[in-house]
């Protein structure tokens, strides 16, 4: 069996599950390799060496960032690598791009099992009577799927594959890469005591409601206030910069830009809680790192993830993203001392410990199974 799997581009966590899955496939006897449609993204800056990865990943794009790929060009190189390579089988992340439904078609062409990569929900972006019909259709040519949890699945089982068919595992992180005693001898960037936010500066991550709440949380701590690090950047950062003046809340709130995976640790071994605001949300992994970090979470309820992560009182507490009295409150019970800090981020920790790469490496395997015992 030889099997592929194709993301646009190979970030930390896709690496973590990929790494994981190659050792697990190569016991099979399996052969697994990557491709991604391009080395990098200016949506997602990641800096991943790959050169010395044990297994093998494409890259159709060398050259230039995704975004400013040539379509014709990349569907033609993304065809080319694929009769190449010719796998037995495809592990697909999602149909949004026309690269991947490139893919599809090269796999219902060849007669080779495709499965889809998902962490849609019914809910997490605006849906259309007309383009659900072709997504529908779409879903039925996929003999098989992995998915991030039971929101995830319910979305497909609507529109129309079968619930044997859905495998759940794919939203996963390196874990042990932000395990508490891995990151807390790591130095402190903050000499006061802090939430944690990391996000790309768009709409959807609903950054202005968050500087909204705690501005006010601000004025009802006062000097017990803990501050606000806000991790990221995009197009939104001028505008947060002109809010964050306006509310007063200058010398409280830091915006350390665009971090890599290393750079962001300090910041998870010495956060008192994590925070999610988002509005549109498919999964937020994000999550899981904070979690696997050993923190507390407060969590948007319009998350993918919150159904599956968060366990209300106990790892964390999740909110509604337009109400921003309830998150403000919520800050004040998590730095008030009323909230056991440790013993919540630990029960978030031992709860993430399920959603690891060899729980992604076992799905996926299943899933491969089942696709080729259907097809």
């Amino acid at each position: 069996m030889k099997l592929a799997t194709i993301f646009t581009n190979y970030g930390p966590y896709h690496v973590a599950r990929l790494e994981v899955a190659f050792k697990k496939l190569k016991a099979k006897k399996w052969e697994l390799f990557g491709i991604e449609l391009a080395r990098y993204e200016e949506e997602y800056p990641w800096q991943i060496k790959t050169e010395n990865f044990p297994c093998k990943i494409i890259s159709v794009i060398n050259n230039s960032p995704l975004e400013k790929a040539d379509f014709t060009d990349l569907i033609y190189r993304l065809i080319s690598i694929l009769n190449q390579t010719c796998p037995d089988a495809i592990a697909i992340a999602g149909y949004a791009h026309p690269s991947m439904l490139a893919a599809l078609l090269w796999c219902l062409w060849h007669g080779k099992p495709a499965i889809l990569l998902s962490e849609s929900t019914e809910h997490d972006a605006p849906r259309s009577w007309w383009k659900e019909k072709i997504k529908a259709w779409l879903i039925t040519r996929y003999k098989s799927a992995l998915v991030g949890g039971q929101p995830q699945k319910r979305y497909l089982i609507k529109l129309g594959m079968s619930s044997e068919a859905i495998f759940f595992g794919y939203d996963v992180v390196g874990n042990d890469v932000f395990h508490p005693d891995k990151i807390k001898f790591l130095s402190c960037p903050l000499d006061k005591p802090f939430f944690l936010a990391i996000n790309r500066f768009v709409s959807k991550k609903n950054l202005p409601f968050l500087l909204s709440a705690y501005a006010s949380y601000r004025q009802l701590s006062g000097d017990k206030a803990w501050d606000l690090v806000l991790c990221g950047d995009g197009e939104l950062r001028l505008e947060l910069e002109e809010q964050i003046a306006t509310l007063g809340i200058k010398d409280y709130v830091h915006l350390p830009g665009f971090l890599q995976q290393e750079q962001l640790l300090p910041y998870f071994a010495h956060a008192k809680c994590f925070i999610h605001a988002s509005t549109q949300e498919q999964w937020g992994l994000v999550v899981n790192e904070a979690m696997a970090a050993g923190l507390p979470v407060l969590v948007s309820n319009r998350c993918g993830c919150y159904e599956d992560l968060i366990i209300e009182g106990v790892n964390g507490f999740g909110f509604e993203p337009e109400n921003s009295q309830q998150l403000t409150e919520l800050m004040l019970k998590m730095s008030s001392g009323e909230i056991d800090l440790k013993k919540t981020g630990q029960a978030g920790l031992e709860h993430i410990e399920k959603f690891s790469p060899d729980y992604f490496a076992k799905q996926l395997i299943q899933a491969v199974e089942y696709a080729t015992a259907h097809y």
